[in-house]
């Protein structure tokens, strides 16, 4: 097979680049992971295949691991096995559950983030901005999907006060994950060599929509509680589908968990900080200070009081993880640990 030929089986499943690997190595992109190996796909054919022992060395960031989404080099052998990772286009990750620091990469080489949130009693805004926030970064452009439009009377309310939130570019649509005809309108998201992911709490819809996509019941389904709607996670692993469109989507279990890397600038709320900077302190704390352009805010209703809540939430969380990750890194260079300033304080005024 010409190197053309390979260029274009490849970019099937997302290949973006001209530059196949070295004689003697082969290219494909990692689809599934178990705990007995890596699911491969190089376009063609769905194959398994065993990390290189690097890969398994104790103390390696587990970023550096093949995830799914990666494109890696193989070697030959009974079975494959993978050499190297190839640079990473864009990367949705976040830090793992726990105390001790570790950053879980959810999807890789990825064009879309598809954040599903059902309108029943899923729906979360302060949620919705916590996804955003972990997307700002990845290299992937958000787009907010509601479904289950038919168990409240006020969705047109319900969207204008989530687009006040949200940026003014960042889509957001509703549709009814079991009509193929709704879906359609993620068409523009799922182009031939377009790679998506699809995330959202268990029970928002994800693997009936994935299922409409497809056109198969592939994915496995169960009800919701009616007291919460949260569903059963009826997907285990992540894994990357190929669509009748040409698209890849990536379907990912439920995640309860959402815990920012310390890597984010919550651009999301710009808004906010453009308030802070009108403060009369440079270091205002924006509780009962004179001049506080926040407060001002909350009172004329400019700012909500939920944002500014969830604002305040995120930005201590993104503090303490980004001050975790220093002190990770400092010890890995076998300096010393710092500590990071905390909070707002003080009444020192602006020049």
């Amino acid at each position: 097979m010409s190197d053309a030929e390979s260029i274009e089986r490849l970019r099937r499943i997302g290949w973006r680049d001209d530059v196949l690997p070295a004689a003697g190595l082969r290219l494909a992109r990692v689809v599934a992971q178990h705990r007995a190996g890596y699911e491969l796909h190089d376009g063609e054919t769905l194959f398994g295949a065993q990390p290189d022992g690097r890969f398994l060395k104790r103390g390696i960031d587990p970023a550096e691991r093949p995830v799914v989404g990666d494109f890696v080099e193989l070697a030959d052998g009974t079975p494959p096995h993978i050499v190297s990772v190839r640079p990473r286009r864009s990367t949705l990750s976040r830090a793992a559950a726990g105390e001790r620091y570790e950053r879980q990469l959810i999807a890789t080489n990825i064009d879309y983030v598809l954040v599903l949130t059902g309108l029943d009693g899923d729906f979360n805004p302060a949620r919705i901005e916590r996804y955003l926030s972990l997307t700002e970064g990845s290299g992937a452009q958000p787009v907010v999907l509601l479904s289950k439009v038919d168990t409240r009377d006020d969705v047109a309310e319900q969207i204008a006060a989530l687009r006040t939130r949200l940026p003014t570019d960042t889509p957001i649509h509703t549709l009814n994950g079991k009509d193929p005809a709704s879906v359609t309108l993620l068409a523009p998201y799922l182009q031939p060599g377009d790679s998506a992911v699809l995330v959202g709490s268990s029970g928002a819809g994800k693997s009936t929509l994935t299922n409409t996509l497809l056109g198969s019941a592939t994915m496995a389904t169960a009800a919701v509680r009616s007291h919460d709607s949260r569903g059963r996670h009826t997907t285990t692993h992540r894994a990357l589908l190929q669509l009748p469109s040409g698209g890849c989507l990536i379907d990912t279990p439920g995640m309860r968990e959402l815990k920012l890397t310390g890597d984010e600038n919550l651009d999301l709320f710009a808004d906010i900080e453009a308030l802070a900077e009108q403060c009369r302190f440079a270091d205002c704390g924006h509780g009962s200070e004179p001049g506080c352009a926040v407060q001002v805010a909350l009172d004329t209703g400019e700012l909500a009081p939920g944002r500014w809540r969830n604002y305040l939430k995120l930005h201590d969380e993104r503090e303490e993880q980004a001050a975790t990750l220093e002190a990770r890194l400092r010890r890995q260079r076998g300096g010393r640990p710092i500590e990071q300033p905390r909070g707002h304080r003080g009444q020192r005024e602006r020049d």
